[in-house]
């Protein structure tokens, strides 16, 4: 038996379309291995594209062998042409769907590889804080627009798919406000969140106080805002509530803020003592940023007066801690130092006092007492 008797025919189409489909996946195996190369050198001088070259890896393995492929069937025989167009329509539907997972994994690389590079458990964050809030922000805008995009590319391979949208275009102005009145909150949620990202009114992080409730923005999506209220629970806002509502962004410009402490004592207790006791207390303390210590007389009535003691803190968690210490080590001084100075209910029992001389020791000092 000759050689020449295991050869194939060549001259055979189904024989030139087998071999053309080896070959064409051995070229998609050496360029995959040659593209590796190339991206590990790149890795090596360029680390902060390290993540997003190992985020893309998996598409791309899947990518290039079926652009190959792809390429290898436009050359196929013409008999059963059915069978051929389905095989080469299914290989152009799974190599949208690739491309469309490349560009979200390098998407979402690109988001990582940012995050770790700007983190925000530093103390003056504010800048790293603003970069996030932007990357993240345009990031899941971006991811979902790449995912629509794609999902309608490969729905318009089919020609069902496409008759539909002529006939749909064939009356635009009925399907378009049907379409845009269903499609109304997505697209709201979706430019808002650009707003968001381009003008900032919340950052990752920021404290905000939200229908009443204080707490700090743990994550922005491309269509909700999530809070982590100071009790653990999660509060979800619409990105559209930041664009149409006022609310309370304590950590827009910087992280420091003032905290007050609103006190009630008698008239007649001194303040010296008590502003060289929240000098002392400050001082003591690790919240306390130096910036601010202020004691004053804000307020009186009938029965005393109040006091405010303002004092600073780096950021508003230490603010409140702060503002706590504050309280219980003012409380506890007059307590020990002035006691008879505390709020009391002020009366004047003419029952007792009926007919005692007023200029007499004994009813000047039974007043005083009453009155305290």
């Amino acid at each position: 038996m000759n050689f020449s008797d295991w050869m194939p025919d060549l001259s055979h189409p189904w024989t030139r379309f087998a071999l053309t489909v080896v070959v064409a996946l051995a070229v998609a195996g050496l360029l995959r291995r040659a593209v590796d190369m190339v991206l590990r050198r790149f890795a090596l001088r360029h680390p902060r594209g390290a993540s997003i070259i190992a985020r893309a890896k998996a598409p791309m393995d899947v990518i290039v062998p079926l652009a190959m492929l792809l390429l290898a069937f436009r050359g196929a025989p013409d008999e059963p042409a059915r069978l051929i167009d389905g095989m080469e329509h299914v290989i152009a539907v799974v190599l949208i769907g690739a491309c469309t997972w490349f560009l979200v994994r390098c998407i979402g690389a690109l988001e990582a590889t940012v995050s770790r590079f700007n983190p925000i458990d530093l103390e003056d964050n504010l800048r790293a804080r603003r970069v996030q809030t932007q990357v993240r922000v345009l990031s899941r805008t971006g991811m979902v627009v790449v995912i629509v995009l794609g999902l309608g590319v490969a729905l318009m391979t089919f020609p069902v798919v496409r008759q539909f949208g002529a006939s749909l275009l064939a009356s635009a102005g009925l399907a378009g406000l049907a379409v845009g009145l269903a499609a109304k909150p997505v697209l709201g949620n979706l430019i808002a969140g650009i707003q968001i990202a381009l003008t900032q009114p919340i950052r990752i992080d920021d404290v905000v106080i939200v229908e009443g409730e204080w707490g700090r923005i743990e994550e922005i999506t491309s269509t909700y805002v999530v809070v982590a209220i100071w009790d653990e629970r999660r509060m979800i806002v619409p990105l559209q509530y930041f664009i149409e509502n006022p609310f309370q962004n304590w950590t827009r410009t910087s992280s420091q803020i003032l905290g007050s402490v609103m006190l009630w004592f008698d008239y007649g207790i001194p303040l010296d003592p008590l502003r060289d006791e929240l000098q002392r207390i400050c001082k003591d303390a690790n919240e306390w940023d130096g910036r601010v210590i202020v004691l004053q007389v804000v307020d009186a009535s009938d029965k005393a007066m109040q006091l405010r003691a303002l004092v600073s803190s780096s950021n508003s968690g230490k603010s409140f801690d702060l503002r706590c210490k504050v309280r219980e080590g003012l409380i506890a001084f007059v307590r020990r130092e002035f006691p008879e100075y505390l709020p009391r209910l002020r009366g004047e029992l003419e029952s007792e006092l009926r007919g005692v001389d007023a200029a007499s020791p004994p009813f000047a000092s039974k007043l005083a007492n009453v009155r305290r």
